[in-house]
Formats: C-alpha cells, sequence, structure tokens
C-alpha cells in the first residue's frame, strides 16, 4: 500500500493561499455554502468522498493536500479580513502595474504593502485542517473506475469553499498522468518524451511535467516541467535555429554541440523535407569534426511526403505522408550504410499511443518517441459527495459511501 510512499510537502506549490482562503477561485456556491454554514453554527461532522469515473492513474493529490493544509479554516472576522483582501488584490495589481511600466519605486512601494497586507490576513486566519481527517491515496497509483481517492472528515465549513480547486487540480493532473501512462506502456520500454509545452498555458507545465514523470515520461521540455522532481528540460534546436542557418541543418546543430558540450546532440532533420540525405549530412559533418552526434529527429508535417520515400519508389505502399515506419527505416538503413549505426532515431509529431502502437507492430527502428499535444486531451472530472453525516449515511442518490483500504492518513 503506502509503505515506502512520499508525498510532496506543501511549500512544494506556488499556492495563491490568500485568494483560495478567500474563495476568489470557488464556484461562487460553494463559497456561499462555507457562509451559510458558518451563519447558522453547523456542527455536524460529516464525511466527504472524492472519486472518478474511470481507470486513471492518480496525479495531483499532494498539491490537493497542500491546498486542504494551508486553506482549510475561517476568518476570525470576516468583515475585516474580507475589506483586507479587496484591498490585497488590488495592491497586487497596482504592484503589477508599476513595474510594467518601471515606475520600482512605486512598484517597490506596493510589493511591501501586499506583503503587510497578507501578514494581517493571515494572522486572521485559523487553520483548522488539524481539525479535520483526511485519507487519501498517493501521486501515481493506478485508479479503477469509482474507486474512492480520498475522504475528508469534519466541519463542513472548513472546508467546502476548497472543492473547486481541489478536484480541479487533481482533474488536471490525472488526465496528463493517464494519457502519459498509455504511451509509456505502448513505447515497450523505449523513452518517451514529454514535450507538451507550447499546447497550453505556461502556467501548467510545472504540475503537468511532474504528472508525466509519475507516469513514467523520460524527459520533459521545459525547467519548469521538472521542478517538483529535480530535473531540467531537455532537448536540442528548433527549426527556427536551422532558419537563422540559412537552412545549413549541419551547421546549426554544431553551433550547438560547440555551445552545450555537455548535452546529447540531436539535430531536427526534416527542414528539407529529406531526412534521409539530411541525418548522413548532420552525421558526416560531426564525425569529420571529431565530434558525437547523438541522434536525429524525425518531425514531417502530416500533409508532407519525405522525399526519400519519393526517391526510393515507395508511394502507394503504405501512408506515405509525416513521420512512419517506412521513412524511418529509409533514416536508419541510411545511417547505418555509411557508418552511423550508433546515431539514434527518435520521432515526433502527433504520437500519441495509437500512432507509437502502430509503430512497435510495424517494427519501425524507433528508439525514443516525443509526444505533445496529445497528452493534454481527453476528460478526467473528479467529483466529491458528502456520504455520511455524523456517522449516518446521507449521500445523494446513486452516489454511496465506498471505503477504500488503499487509502492513507494524511498528516
Amino acid at each position: 500500500m503506502s509503505a515506502g510512499k512520499k508525498r510532496l510537502p506543501p511549500e512544494t506549490f506556488e499556492l495563491p493561499i490568500q485568494k483560495i482562503r478567500r474563495g476568489y477561485h470557488s464556484a461562487v456556491y460553494f463559497w456561499r455554502e462555507k457562509q451559510i454554514l458558518e451563519w447558522t453554527g453547523y456542527r455536524k461532522n460529516i464525511l466527504m468522498q472524492v472519486f472518478q469515473k474511470k481507470r486513471a492513474v492518480l496525479c495531483g493529490i499532494d498539491e490537493a493536500l497542500a491546498v486542504l493544509k494551508l486553506c482549510s479554516g475561517r476568518y476570525r472576522d470576516q468583515e475585516k479580513a474580507f475589506k483586507l483582501f479587496d484591498r490585497f488584490v488590488e495592491t497586487e495589481r497596482l504592484a503589477r502595474q508599476s513595474y510594467m511600466n518601471r515606475h520600482f519605486s512605486e512598484w517597490k512601494v506596493y510589493l511591501n504593502e501586499t506583503v503587510q497586507l497578507e501578514m494581517e490576513l493571515d494572522a486572521l486566519w485559523e487553520n483548522t485542517f488539524n481539525e479535520l481527517t483526511v485519507s487519501a491515496l498517493f501521486d501515481g497509483d493506478k485508479i479503477m473506475p469509482w474507486e474512492t481517492v480520498m475522504t475528508i472528515e469534519g466541519l463542513p465549513q472548513h472546508f467546502s469553499h476548497l472543492e473547486s480547486v481541489y478536484l480541479g487540480i487533481l482533474a488536471r493532473s490525472t488526465l496528463v498522468a493517464s494519457n502519459v501512462a498509455r504511451v509509456v506502456e505502448v513505447a515497450n520500454g523505449k523513452p518517451v518524451l514529454f514535450f507538451a509545452d507550447r499546447f497550453d498555458r505556461y502556467n501548467n507545465q510545472t504540475s503537468d511535467g511532474y504528472a508525466a514523470m509519475k507516469a513514467g515520461a523520460f524527459g520533459v521540455a521545459t525547467d519548469s516541467m521538472g521542478e517538483w522532481w529535480g530535473n531540467t528540460g531537455v532537448g536540442t534546436l528548433p527549426h527556427a535555429l536551422i532558419a537563422c542557418f540559412m537552412g545549413d541543418t549541419a551547421h546549426a546543430t554544431l553551433a550547438f554541440a560547440r555551445r552545450y558540450p555537455q548535452v546529447n546532440a540531436i539535430s531536427l532533420v526534416d527542414f528539407h523535407n529529406d531526412c534521409e540525405k539530411t541525418a548522413v549530412e548532420v552525421a558526416d559533418r560531426f564525425r569529420a569534426e571529431g565530434l558525437v552526434l547523438w541522434g536525429v529527429r524525425l518531425d514531417t508535417s502530416e500533409n508532407m511526403v519525405d522525399q526519400s520515400i519519393i526517391r526510393h519508389g515507395q508511394m502507394g505502399k503504405v501512408k506515405p505522408t509525416g513521420v512512419n515506419p517506412m521513412l524511418v527505416r529509409n533514416v536508419r538503413s541510411a545511417l547505418d550504410q555509411k557508418g552511423h549505426g550508433d546515431v539514434k532515431i527518435v520521432v515526433s509529431g502527433g504520437f500519441n499511443a495509437e500512432k507509437i502502437s502502430w509503430f512497435e507492430k510495424e517494427g519501425a527502428p524507433v528508439d525514443v518517441y516525443a509526444s505533445g499535444s496529445s497528452l493534454l486531451k481527453g476528460e478526467g472530472d473528479f467529483t466529491a459527495d458528502i456520504v455520511r453525516v455524523d456517522g449516518v449515511l446521507c449521500g445523494k442518490v446513486g452516489r454511496t459511501y465506498s471505503p477504500n483500504v488503499r487509502l492513507g492518513r494524511v498528516a
């Protein structure tokens, strides 16, 4: 079960604590639920049960727990806290505005005021996490449909305002982890790179990269993606760099290798839509310069046919467009014939689980798969339901108490 598993501490996450406490990121009805329960002096303990309806790889639990640990509670003086919070949000806005306008002396004043307001808000907050009983699975656990992944027990007004936040965290991270896990599984042990940096908002990168790692990804595209697990981004050169070198792929790759000698050089060889020819040219240049070319990457557009396929008369046999097994074999054969058998082949461009399965079934000589946008698609919704009130079963019709012996108590 949970033996040997560790959770990320709350300070790992860059949470907007004051805004979460105030319900700024919560559906209004959750915030109003909290207000009504506090106003009526509600004193019954409830059991909240969290689950998903699909088979998945769970992720986001540690961040969800951080939200509960830091933001469960109540204001000692609501009226005062609400006024301070409004000023806090406005001061944050003024600080951003001053910085963007390069008014640094004014910016420092607003920064100091923001810190002071945050401290005052913190002093007004009574944290009640220690009054809750929370149990949960771990990031990276495989879950079944309808399996309970977390329970929260206590006075509902202490945490009802957090539902939007922790369910959203679980949904996003579990979606990414589950998608990556499927790709890793069909890749048959070959490394999978998580290159989903430019298909969504930048501030999702850190949690997405962590989810990808928990699901078995070998590497990530940005340093942000590796922050929570102590890694950095991998990658070599984009098409833009080759264009800067007037389309000379070998020249661009050599420049990379000399500037970053500690990084494995992987050349992007589809710029001229002739991966076979370009791969050999780059490998030959590297050998002549006494440098090591670790690999080549094929990224041919899905609406184009590589020149090598046309040159070898391979049209009409199988799907010729984009990166396909036939193209990979052409490049592998050309490199081997020129004595570059140690140069590896990386493929990218639309590689979801189905496409990787196709390549593996065809025995395509791929060494590394890079996958991107497909890993962010789909659904991963979570639901939270009250299923017990003061020990008495009391849930919405169709939602019953479902205990899970795999849950571990959260300290």
